[in-house]
């Protein structure tokens, strides 16, 4: 929208009179209101075009002030209460985890970690949520969301595709200490020396689990309009299960499903423990949204592996398969 500026040259002298003849109107109002006169004076139809123009103009100014936001989500837990804060700008790893760090040092009356975000805004869990898959599904608007759990000590982040990484709050501190005595004060070559000091320490954090803690192997099966995918899982995954192995000979088999009439994720991990002595354990592992995205890459790319076929056209296949079979036996 372009707009020209009228500018009026008057001798301060007429301005003081016409100020304090006005009494309750300055002389800027004064003139703004005879403009109003002038432009209702126009033809209707000319005004109707022109305001249409200009609210038009507005929204899409506006929508576009929107498209241009970019936003970061946090959820903070401490002393068994949890909160959830958003705000408008990217919060990226090093800054969360100076956060963080200045945290641990606070040994006597620790300030609590939010009131690190200046400028947050308290939101709903839901909307931490939304915020979350959106972030997994690359969304330019959520640039960073995060997981901080001063309870267990652990600082988790989402990465788009890949989902949830985690790691120990000593062990981001300690990043944080060497990517501030790098020798720059550039951000991006802090950052980097952050990530160096950081690979080879992510861990497995119960309801943080990412696409690489999800190996598959063996056939995929089928189970009551289900496909089954048998996962291997390690030492360090069983514990964010909560499953301890006891013996050398104990195993523990987990399956993740998929509903294919509902093209999507089951909510949870089915897990069987098989003591040496031969006895049997079920449990269930429940899935948060990110780890349930993370899962369907995997499962689709594992499934494109042994058949050839995406996970939707190979459950299309398998189901319209089922309805051609015949409904009882053939005489």
């Amino acid at each position: 929208m372009s707009s020209n500026a009228l500018e009026i040259w008057l001798d301060e002298r007429w301005y003081e009179a016409l100020s304090q003849q006005l009494e309750n109107e300055t002389v800027e109002e004064k003139l703004d209101n005879y403009l109003d006169e002038l432009i209702s004076q126009l033809p209707e139809h000319v005004r109707e075009k022109i305001s249409r123009e200009i609210l038009e103009e507005d929204q899409q100014r506006e929508q576009e002030i929107r498209a241009s936001r970019r936003y970061s989500a946090f959820r903070i837990v401490e002393n068994g209460g949890t909160q959830y804060f958003r705000m408008d700008r990217p919060v990226g790893m090093l800054e969360i985890a100076g956060y963080v760090r200045l945290r641990l040092r606070q040994q006597s009356r620790p300030r609590p970690l939010e009131e690190s975000l200046h400028g947050r805004e308290e939101i709903p869990a839901e909307e931490f949520e939304r915020m979350l898959t959106s972030c997994m599904e690359g969304e330019c608007q959520i640039t960073d969301v995060y997981d901080v759990d001063l309870d267990r000590l652990e600082l988790s982040a989402v990465r788009p595709s890949l989902g949830w990484v985690s790691y120990r709050l000593k062990d981001a501190s300690t990043a944080v200490w060497h990517a501030d005595r790098c020798g720059s004060y550039n951000w991006n070559v802090r950052s980097a020396r952050l990530t160096e000091k950081l690979a080879g320490r992510e861990i497995a954090s119960a309801g943080h689990l990412s696409a690489e803690h999800f190996l598959f192997a063996e056939e995929i099966t089928e189970d009551h309009g289900q496909l089954k995918f048998y996962l291997r899982t390690g030492s360090d995954v069983n514990k964010a299960f909560g499953i301890r192995i006891t013996g050398s000979n104990d195993q523990l088999n987990v399956y993740a499903n998929f509903d294919m009439a509902g093209g999507q994720v089951c909510d949870e991990l089915e897990l069987v423990l098989i003591r040496a002595c031969g006895a049997e354990e079920s449990r269930t592992y429940p899935l948060n949204s990110v780890e349930k995205a993370a899962l369907l890459q995997k499962m689709d790319g594992y499934c494109q592996e042994q058949t050839g076929l995406s996970l939707k056209d190979y459950s299309a296949q398998l189901m319209a398969e089922e309805m051609t079979l015949p409904a009882g036996p053939i005489m």
